[in-house]
């Protein structure tokens, strides 16, 4: 697979429909942004490797331009001393050196724009793996709220007015019986007293009466 098929398959359109359909978007996003990351390393490296393709078809081209100045030169030099045999060498040299800057000029042209290309191509990639982690970051904050949203309306549909209605209806009426149990009960606690008990208190209150007729006899003689 080429190293720039993430780059034309997985445009933000394909990813946003991908990421619809996906149980766990969060999860998916992140695995896009890791495919993402480890193209955009593989890209790195194949551009650098253009680029060092590139300067060396550029060093070599102006190593010939240079040495075709220099064999130039040297022509001159040969002619101006009558030295035919020397100058013919130096121009033969120059043709020679002529062709290979031409031929690594070409080179150099063809390699250079490969490599422009390519650096477009990663500019490219480093800004959609940019809007993806992005988009996750807002991805995210949907995904919560929507999962919040889910399980209150779960709750929510478990619960209703009528519902809670009935319960506290049902807890009014365990207490209304609780309370007559109550009352049932202490009227059976004052109806179960035994014969001594009532006689005792029988005994209580006619002493309080004999205390108390006394009392009055007593004031009554002051008067």
């Amino acid at each position: 697979m080429s190293i720039f098929k993430r780059l034309r398959d997985l445009t933000m359109s394909n990813i946003n429909a991908i990421i619809d359909k996906a149980e766990d978007p969060i999860k998916m996003t992140d695995q896009y942004i890791r495919d993402m990351q480890e193209d955009l390393e593989d890209a790195e490296k194949a551009v650098a490797a253009q680029i060092a393709i590139e300067k060396k078809f550029k060093q070599l081209y102006e190593e010939q331009e240079a040495l075709v100045k220099k064999r130039e030169e040297q022509a001159h030099t040969a002619a101006r001393a009558q030295n035919m045999d020397l100058a013919r060498r130096a121009l033969e040299e120059k043709k020679a050196a002529e062709e290979k800057m031409v031929e690594y000029k070409a080179s150099y042209d063809q390699n250079k724009a490969s490599a422009d290309n390519l650096r477009g191509k990663l500019d490219e990639m480093r800004k959609q793996l940019t809007q993806m982690k992005n988009k996750r970051e807002t991805l995210v904050a949907r995904y919560n709220a929507a999962k919040a949203q889910t399980e209150i309306n779960k709750a929510l549909n478990g619960f209703s007015s009528d519902t809670a209605s009935a319960g506290m209806k049902r807890m009014e009426e365990k207490m209304m019986q609780m309370e007559a149990q109550a009352e049932a009960s202490n009227e059976m606690s004052s109806k179960g007293k035994s014969l001594d008990e009532e006689f005792e208190k029988l005994g209580k209150d006619a002493a309080v009466e004999d205390e108390l007729a006394a009392l009055m006899k007593q004031y009554e003689n002051k008067n």
